[in-house]
């Protein structure tokens, strides 16, 4: 594995070479016999298709490697990745209860909401905390943009987060995990590692932190990569952001189990 942050070879996987062989094979085939065409072109239409689900799938390394657990070496931890921040009202709290646990997390910032928080990124770096690439502006259409879009977009928040909190980042997680073929041989080029998650707890959309809690929890061991949210968080009804008291429910889990935290650097990177 190259160094962290330098830029690496990219390699296409079998599921976008056999879709390149496909393409390659229906423009032969209409060269040949152009009568052929709707066979050709059924053929490129279930590549398509193919490379359409394996985007829409998270968890998936079909498109090229993605972390969704931690590494052999690091199966006595498990880490707390928090998206979507910074916010202003839910990060600090955040920040209070990972010191209360004596937790580390990593946080996927989106580039603007850094700029217009900076103290807030500083505070996560100075607490012993990671800032990795939540994308600049956190489009809903991220997944359909070309190489140059992505590209622009993940540099982007690569310079805004990268001044702010005095390093660059070194993981990338895409805007809701959609994404496209075009993001692999992106991310190489930036020398960034794309990171998933292991489970989610959907703390965006339910208001009952029990329930966010069990989701995280359920079949929950060594090695895992969890998802939260500081950012765009659901409310209890009382108001109070949910991942508040569902976080503490997980590090209450991960101390009985003794299990320690650790950023996806220190873990994945040596970093």
């Amino acid at each position: 594995m190259n160094p962290p942050g330098e830029p690496r070879r990219w390699t296409p996987t079998p599921l976008i070479g056999g879709a390149a062989a496909v393409h390659a094979g229906a423009l032969a085939a209409l060269a040949v016999a152009p009568a052929a065409w709707p066979w050709a072109a059924g053929g490129v239409i279930a590549s398509h298709l193919a490379l359409t689900a394996a985007g829409l799938w998270p968890r998936s390394s079909l498109l090229g490697h993605n972390w969704t657990a931690l590494p052999e070496a690091a199966r006595a931890r498990i880490a707390i990745t928090i998206d979507d921040g910074p916010d202003p009202d839910v990060t600090p709290r955040v920040l209070d209860l990972l010191d209360a646990h004596q937790a580390r997390a990593t946080f996927f910032c989106i580039g603007e909401r850094a700029r217009e928080h900076p103290r807030i990124v500083e505070a996560i770096v100075a607490r012993g905390h990671t800032v990795e690439n939540h994308s600049q502006r956190h489009r809903h259409h991220f997944s359909l943009m070309g190489p140059g879009a992505l590209r622009r977009e993940i540099d982007a928040a690569q310079a805004t987060i990268g001044a702010i909190a005095g390093a660059r980042p070194l993981f990338f997680r895409a805007p809701a995990g959609l994404r496209n073929p075009f993001l692999e041989p992106v991310l190489c080029g930036l020398g960034l590692h794309l990171a998933s998650w292991t489970r989610r707890g959907f703390d965006t959309r339910t208001s009952d932190a029990s329930l966010v809690a069990r989701r995280l929890l359920k079949g929950f061991a060594a090695g895992d990569i969890l998802l939260v949210h500081d950012g765009h968080a659901a409310r209890d009804a009382h108001g109070a952001p949910v991942v508040l008291a569902a976080l503490d429910m997980v590090l209450r889990a991960a101390a009985n189990r003794g299990l320690e935290t650790v950023t996806l650097r220190d873990a994945v990177l040596g970093y």
